[in-house]
């Protein structure tokens, strides 16, 4: 299940895909048009400044602002970024592998063979999915 965390992020990163280009965003003005918690909210622009999506500037006129035309921020970026393994298992993750304890052969496994369809379905969508797909 996707979390609030990332459902919330992808709804401020539309947000903000729909401004004029070089227009900065406050925080206030997303949390109140999104409905979404101040407070969470600039947890979760900070978590997506860090990794290289959004740009922020401080002081009068400032804001929160995307570092990239929207049709070059792919959703597994921001999925990983906010969620982390895009896979529902850690056997089947190709950035977050684990071998699960309780699973003797990875080949054999049943759940491990349909948890990678699932994967590759799930990763197929994301990255054919920009953000301005969405806005």
């Amino acid at each position: 299940m996707l979390s609030k965390k990332t459902k919330y992020g992808i709804k401020a990163l539309t947000f903000i895909a729909r401004q004029e280009k070089g227009v900065k965003v406050q925080i206030a003005t997303i949390s109140e048009s999104e409905n979404i918690s101040h407070k969470f909210l600039e947890s979760i622009l900070l978590t997506l400044r860090k990794s290289g999506v959004l740009g922020a500037k401080k002081g009068k006129g400032g804001g929160y602002y995307l570092l990239q035309e929207a049709s070059e921020v792919k959703m597994t970026k921001v999925i990983r970024t906010l969620e982390g393994p895009i896979a529902m298992v850690p056997c089947v993750s190709l950035n977050f592998y684990e071998k699960c304890a309780d699973c003797p052969d990875e080949d054999k496994c049943s759940v491990h063979k349909l948890m990678i369809q699932v994967r590759d379905n799930t990763l197929d969508i994301l990255r054919n999915t920009t953000l301005a797909d969405l806005v």
